[in-house]
């Protein structure tokens, strides 16, 4: 329905809402209409009049979408009516409301009262990302920089995981500012990107160069540059961090993983026990691989091809002499079909061994298993960024090595024409933010990426200190 441009009588209304096909809904359909089209806050007022008048009261549901087209408008004297209605009527509010009410109260002078309205939400549940970022981003403008990091750090507290773009306005906030306890929670928040591998975009990084430079008397300078592939930084000869682990730091790392995720408790649930097993003593009686290949995954690398054809350009590309590969199959890869053809098939098994799982098996397990046992040098190749093994390590510095080791060990394979892929070398250096203390060197990614992804970027900023 299209919403009136002017406010209506009852009648009116009453009219319109016997004309509609499901007159029980009509005013949230009609409020869904207004929020879409941005009517003027009169004519949802007089729907809200003529409801009033006609039930006594307003429902919680109608009474929310009319809150969202004040806050959508920013319209702050009626957002502060319609919560103290809100208050009055209902004990606790839910999620939903709590954020349009926290969101519509930070972007005005009123800010201060979305805070309380925090300690409000905290009585009875964890604040929404956006509840916390909304005052972070209020408090941020008023330049309370104090306020916005304790808020920020409270969020990390409690898992609610921040948005790129909060961190980004960190930095636009603190520009100019001399301050050394927020130059240390703006370091915090670079070594947090280091922590959980995130690129930022060029804009974000961007801020941060801008933020380096603004620094009164800190004589920061930006470069945007790419790293050398021994690992150097043509701008300042910094050598950046080995991707390697070191003997200790792999050896934890495979009796943990081995330990942990898979004789943990995940492991079993696509696989059985006796198939592990038979895995195991597959893997055992002809160790060590070179490279580990992730068969079902990389058979879809390109979709308009034959998997079988996807599978064996992948395994022509890696085969190169002494090459010693283990590709991950799956049993229906065996039954000649149009996707898997006996004769390809027969090929591939001449120059890598296979082991084919049963059709329903998780093959991480099975990848991770084989490439640690293999040894430091041993890679492997999936386009799956193993997300979920990471979260059944339970501390943050095996976390920290599994990624690291990741980094240095997975494979990327690119589509390109002819030949049909290029391998993209896992790196000798390590691709997250690091720092000597007078220079920080942080790779980004052109585009903005809300999730996390195993492509490493290869463009850096590169900031020193002139000292």
């Amino acid at each position: 329905i299209q919403p009136p441009e002017k406010p209506l009588q009852p009648e009116e209304w009453n009219k319109l809402r016997e004309d509609f096909q499901s007159p029980e809904i009509f005013e949230e359909v009609m409020l869904n209409s207004m929020i879409r089209c941005n009517s003027p806050i009169d004519v949802a007022k007089s729907l809200l009049t003529h409801l009033a008048k006609r039930n006594g009261d307003i429902a919680y549901s109608v009474l929310v979408k009319y809150l969202a087209l004040c806050v959508q408008q920013g319209q702050v004297s009626e957002i502060c009516d319609v919560y103290d209605i809100m208050k009055v009527r209902f004990k606790i509010l839910e999620n939903g409301a709590y954020n349009l009410l926290i969101k519509g109260l930070s972007n005005s002078g009123q800010w201060r009262m979305a805070l309380t309205l925090l300690e409000e939400v905290k009585k009875i549940m964890i604040p929404s990302r956006t509840c916390y970022e909304s005052c972070i981003k209020a408090a941020s403008r008023h330049q309370d920089m104090k306020l916005a990091f304790e808020l920020y750090n409270e969020m990390l507290a409690k898992d609610v995981v921040p948005t790129l773009d909060v961190l980004q306005s960190f930095f636009d906030f603190s520009r100019g500012m001399k301050d050394a306890e927020l130059q240390k929670e703006l370091f915090g928040i670079l070594l947090y990107l280091r922590e959980n591998q995130i690129y930022p975009h060029k804009t974000f990084m961007r801020s941060i160069k801008l933020w380096f430079e603004s620094i009164p008397g800190g004589n920061w300078r930006g470069h945007l540059t790419s790293i050398k592939d021994s690992g150097q930084c043509p701008v300042c000869n910094h050598q950046l961090e080995d991707s390697n682990l070191t003997e200790e730091e792999y050896s934890n790392l495979s009796e943990r993983i081995i330990r942990d995720v898979i004789h943990g408790a995940d492991t079993f649930r696509k696989t059985s026990p006796q198939e592990f097993e038979a895995f195991q003593t597959f893997v055992e009686n002809r160790l060590p691989f070179d490279i580990v290949i992730d068969g079902l995954n990389v058979s879809h690398i390109k979709p308009k091809k034959m998997q079988c054809e996807n599978l064996f350009d992948a395994v022509n590309c890696l085969a190169k002499e002494n090459v010693r590969l283990l590709v991950l199959g799956r049993k229906h890869m065996l039954i000649n079909s149009s996707n898997w053809k006996r004769e390809i098939m027969k090929q591939m098994q001449n120059k890598a061994d296979f082991f084919f799982a049963e059709n329903i098996s998780e093959d991480d397990a099975f990848l991770l298993y084989a490439t640690l046992r293999s040894g430091k040098h041993c890679k492997f190749v999936t386009r799956d960024f193993l997300r979920d093994h990471k979260a059944c390590l339970s501390d943050s510095l095996t976390r920290h090595l599994f990624r690291k080791w990741q980094r240095g060990h997975q494979i990327a394979l690119k589509k390109n024409g002819f030949p049909v892929f290029s391998q993209q070398p896992a790196f000798r250096y390590d691709c997250v933010v690091q720092t000597t203390g007078d220079t920080w060197h942080i790779p980004y990614k052109d585009v903005f990426e809300e999730k996390y992804s195993y492509r490493v970027p290869r463009k850096w900023l590169c900031i020193q200190q002139k000292l």
